[in-house]
């Protein structure tokens, strides 16, 4: 058992070099055929190093790389956290109760497409603060995921789960943490793991419009001040790292969990 773990370790480790592989030639080719206006990937690691020195300079006229993106992933969790905390009881409401299905259901539908960008300026005329209106933007953008699969969880319990809370007598309490809530946290964790990308992609957004000091600021004032492309490769790489680790984190918690039911 122990070798075949590791056989498949070795081969995931495989097929990721054989991917960045082949997106770095397909990188060193686009830069060949825009005449080095891309900068090629040596270029850019080179560029990388240059960010990457004192990442957590915090001084007034200037903030490192990784202060910019703690101030990012400060501004998603609480817009995420906040719009999962909502949507988790009212998803599991939903999925319980007919008529809330049918009463809220259509307000979801109506504002789940809405563009995240469409949302900013409500945040801002709502707190007059730029900063809080990227956090609002996160909260109304991330929330649709999980509030969906935490409806679905609910709605989909079987109807021998229900007779047995029925025929042992189980209070609404104990029906809520013997029945609903093991039984629709899978679908939980999935609609969080679907949030947690919406939110991290969003932020870029946010802050592009928001400014003061973010990834997304970051991207927003090299391309249209600094003019530095290689400095936007070097933040859409950081960005791309990050939300793969948060991503990876919510399908660890997703397997456990399936597992565990």
């Amino acid at each position: 058992m122990k070798d075949l773990f590791s056989a498949k370790t070795a081969l995931s480790v495989l097929y990721f070099a054989a991917g960045m592989i082949i997106l770095g030639g397909i990188w060193a080719l686009v830069s060949k055929i825009s005449k080095n206006e891309i900068p090629n990937p040596q270029a850019t690691w080179v560029v990388f190093k240059e960010v990457m020195h004192n990442p957590m300079q915090n001084d007034p006229d200037y903030k490192g790389i990784g202060t910019k993106l703690l101030s990012s992933l400060g501004r998603v969790a609480i817009g995420f956290g906040l719009g999962s905390l909502f949507a988790i009881p009212l998803g599991l409401i939903m999925g319980s109760s007919k008529i809330a299905m049918k009463m809220v259901n259509p307000i979801v539908q109506i504002l789940k497409p809405v563009s995240p960008l469409a949302w900013f300026p409500l945040g801002l005329a709502i707190f007059k603060d730029s900063p809080h209106a990227s956090i609002f933007m996160i909260f109304i953008c991330s929330l649709w995921p999980t509030l969906i699969n935490a409806a679905f969880g609910a709605s989909h319990i079987p109807q021998d789960h229900k007779n047995v809370s029925k025929a042992f007598g189980f209070s609404q309490y104990k029906y809520l943490t013997k029945i609903l809530l093991p039984f629709s946290l899978p679908h939980i964790i999935t609609g969080l793991r679907l949030s947690i990308g919406v939110a991290w992609m969003v932020i870029v957004a946010g802050e592009m419009l928001s400014g003061g000091q973010g990834l997304g600021y970051f991207v927003w004032e090299e391309g249209f001040n600094g003019g530095n492309i290689a400095k936007i490769l070097v933040a859409i790489i950081i960005i791309g790292i990050v939300g793969s680790l948060l991503d990876k984190c919510f399908t660890w918690l997703q397997q456990k969990f399936s597992y565990a039911v």
